[in-house]
């Protein structure tokens, strides 16, 4: 396994990200699973840490895989198979409904008294703890694309080669660490793939803004 746990595959990636140390970058993780990490990479690059709300609209009778995804205003990406997968559009409308008020009972919980941190002008992060069908992370990078970042990178351990050139459209940069053909599931490549609960992003969140405060 190339990976013993979340903070290793941070570390890793800090090394091929030391070039924007110093450079103030954003670093946005999609939850739940990336915040730690984030946290970890923000810190060794001496930039701020976020969270980009997004959602995988879940396949009718696998609800581990996704069709597609949503982001915080209603943006969609649907996967070109999501019809091969039994995802109807009556069924997609009612999947957008459910995932859009679980972000927004997200965002009132992981950032209750501030906005989310402006992304216009500066170097931007965007990392998950591995790619499967890059749905979420297509729609973390199309909902920033818009607010006017100067560089939006994706950064992740490990993905499948296709699914990194799906991505690859939708950002400037794609940092990758591994990209196997062999991939089943993103966590078959860490030795210690733990759940990551709410309460550690909050208080991810919570230390990352006092320190900015104190700045």
């Amino acid at each position: 396994m190339p990976f013993r746990d979340r903070n290793e595959a941070a570390r890793r990636l800090v090394e091929r990200l030391a070039v924007y140390k110093g450079k103030n970058p954003l670093v946005l993780a999609i939850p739940r699973g990336a915040v730690p990490m984030a946290s970890v990479v923000a810190a060794a690059l001496e930039g701020d840490v976020d969270v980009v709300l997004v959602r995988k609209l879940r396949a009718p009778y696998n609800p581990e895989f996704a069709v597609g995804s949503i982001d915080e205003s209603g943006w969609t990406y649907i996967a070109d198979y999501a019809a091969q997968a039994g995802a109807t559009p009556e069924y997609l409308e009612a999947e957008k409904k459910t995932q859009m008020e679980t972000m927004r009972n997200r965002r009132a919980q992981y950032t209750p008294i501030r906005p989310p941190i402006d992304p216009a002008g500066r170097i931007v992060i965007v990392l998950d703890d591995g790619l499967a069908t890059g749905a979420t992370m297509i729609s973390a990078l199309h909902a920033l694309q818009s607010k006017g970042p100067k560089k939006l990178i994706c950064a992740v351990p490990v993905s499948p080669p296709d699914t990194l050139e799906k991505v690859a459209r939708y950002a400037d940069e794609v940092v990758c660490l591994e990209a196997p053909e062999w991939f089943q599931a993103v966590g078959q490549f860490y030795m210690d793939f733990p759940q990551v609960e709410d309460e550690e992003v909050i208080e991810i969140l919570r230390q990352g803004a006092k320190a900015k405060q104190s700045e």
